[in-house]
């Protein structure tokens, strides 16, 4: 039997999907997962540590795979990471699913994730590369999105409501 997630969420780095998809499977009455931990739980490294050890290509398969996995098993609120819609296969993963978009602006993403080296992909120079990341990715976001709720200047509370509200689900 197969399940589907009560809502993806998709986004930048520092956008808030953990602490967004938390919130909304609270309000929602139902789990939380995020791929990321499933990485970290699987590999039992950081992030930061497999893109170091192992390279971008080698995170990226674990982050397909892990996606894949989530997707055929958790009914909740599921947060994906934020190049997890890199992978062609992925999007195509996505579609039919209820996906939320949330976005942010280049000062937002800055103010919120600042000079974080956990990030291994901001290391250097945070907000151009922030720039072109989002330049390689927005249209894969809004691709695989069914709404697209902004975050800029919003609480986590707020943006938890307007993605409920955009995907038209009633809190439990």
């Amino acid at each position: 039997m197969s399940t589907m997630p009560a809502v993806v969420l998709v986004g930048p780095m520092g956008v808030g999907k953990s602490t967004v998809g938390r919130l909304l499977a609270e309000r929602l009455g139902t789990g939380y997962r995020d791929t990321d931990d499933d990485i970290v739980a699987t590999a039992g490294r950081t992030i930061a540590e497999i893109f170091v050890d192992d390279g971008e290509d080698a995170f990226r398969a674990m982050e397909k795979e892990a996606v894949r996995t989530a997707l055929a098993e958790h009914a909740g609120v599921l947060a994906l990471g934020g190049g997890a819609v890199l992978d062609a296969d992925t999007r195509a993963l996505l579609a039919g699913q209820r996906v939320v978009y949330l976005s942010m602006d280049v000062e937002e993403a800055v103010r919120r994730t600042g000079l974080n080296v956990a990030r291994p992909l901001l290391a250097i120079n945070p907000r151009k590369q922030w720039r072109e990341l989002m330049e390689a990715r927005r249209h894969l976001y809004e691709e695989v999105a069914t709404a697209v709720v902004p975050t800029d200047g919003l609480t986590p509370q707020e943006v938890t409501r307007a993605a409920l509200d955009a995907v038209e689900l009633k809190e439990a």
